[in-house]
């Protein structure tokens, strides 16, 4: 059962020390997740500034890698004036963004109502270009997740996990880090709002990297699932990073990604998501020759009427990101 609470409880130190000497398995794994009330919640917070949103929407979707910079973040969305923001690999009290709860930071900046949700707890600070960042030798809350941000309030919300196994956790998985261990894995974030032709149901999601393209597959079909139980027969917005094209070994061709036809087959299509590639060098991947699309926005029941990639830039040329933000216009079949 998934609460919605105002604040997530923090990690316990006995929870911390049950982390560390927990067995490197599947089962420890599940075991581990069930005891943290904050992997079973989502944070709602902020404050909406409407009721009810119109029939065509502003939407935007976005991977703001840690979102070291809030509110040049929420500066670069505000010209779309957007009534829904999805966000993806969101900071909350994390040493290396200054331990801001980020989501809360890009709501209050745009005057939105947001959601977050956990994907990881992290034990350690982070890699070395993001310990540069760091302003403390701890993390407050180790938080790490998606997020919506909506004008309006949320009627409903949950999370869905994708991944309960220990992707990167469990000693048989080959992305398990024995050095760095975290708890969680890939989810998605699923909230009603209420729109002047009905509700509609919106996404926010994250699926795996270090996987191959069956393996994402899997991963959106459960999320479509679980929209199909939590919203039955309403329209739908999914938007996120969906790291398509990170192949084993990687060529970063997502055209082939199984997921898109299998979607397509559930009444969702793709057209909303603009031409593209979505990566750029950053601060923390500074990768000039990784050139992906992993960024995606998908309708059902709704029609796009224009799209933009958002270059991840401030005024400055400074990148936020190494994810530029996808946005949409939609229309809402009422």
């Amino acid at each position: 059962m998934i609460a919605t609470l105002p604040e997530l409880p923090l990690v316990s130190q006995d929870q911390r020390n049950a982390i560390l000497s927990s067995p490197r398995t599947a089962a420890g794994h599940r075991a581990l997740m069930q005891a943290i009330p904050a992997m079973n919640a989502v944070q709602c917070g902020g404050t909406a500034s409407a009721a009810v949103l119109p029939d065509t929407l502003s939407v935007a979707a976005w991977n703001v890698e840690r979102c070291l910079f809030p509110q040049a973040s929420a500066d670069l969305l505000r010209p779309y004036a957007p009534d829904i923001v999805l966000l993806s690999e969101m900071d909350c009290g994390m040493a290396r963004t200054g331990q801001r709860h980020t989501a809360a930071d890009m709501a209050m900046a745009l005057g939105m109502a947001y959601a977050f949700g956990v994907e990881f707890h992290e034990l350690d600070l982070g890699g070395p270009t993001e310990r540069q960042f760091c302003t403390d030798n701890f993390n407050a809350c180790g938080w790490h997740g998606n997020a919506i941000l909506s004008r309006v309030p949320f009627t409903k919300v949950t999370l869905v996990r994708l991944d309960d196994h220990g992707h990167w956790f469990a000693s048989d998985e080959r992305d398990a880090d024995p050095n760095q261990p975290r708890v969680g894995g890939r989810m998605a974030l699923l909230a009603v709002v209420e729109t002047s032709v009905g509700p509609i149901c919106i996404a926010s999601t994250h699926l795996e990297s270090n996987a191959d393209d069956v393996h994402r597959a899997a991963q959106f079909d459960l999320l479509m699932d679980a929209i199909d139980a939590f919203a039955p027969n309403v329209p739908v917005i999914i938007g996120g990073d969906l790291n398509t094209g990170n192949h084993m070994p990687p060529n970063f061709d997502w055209q082939p990604e199984p997921l898109f036809d299998r979607a397509r087959a559930q009444g969702y299509h793709w057209s909303a998501t603009p031409k593209g590639l979505t990566t750029r060098p950053s601060l923390i991947t500074p990768h000039p020759d990784r050139q992906m699309k992993l960024d995606w926005i998908a309708l059902r029941g709704a029609v796009p009427m224009s799209s933009a990639l958002i270059p991840a830039q401030d005024p400055a040329g400074r990148p936020l990101s190494d994810h530029d933000a996808v946005w949409c216009r939609a229309k809402i079949d009422g």
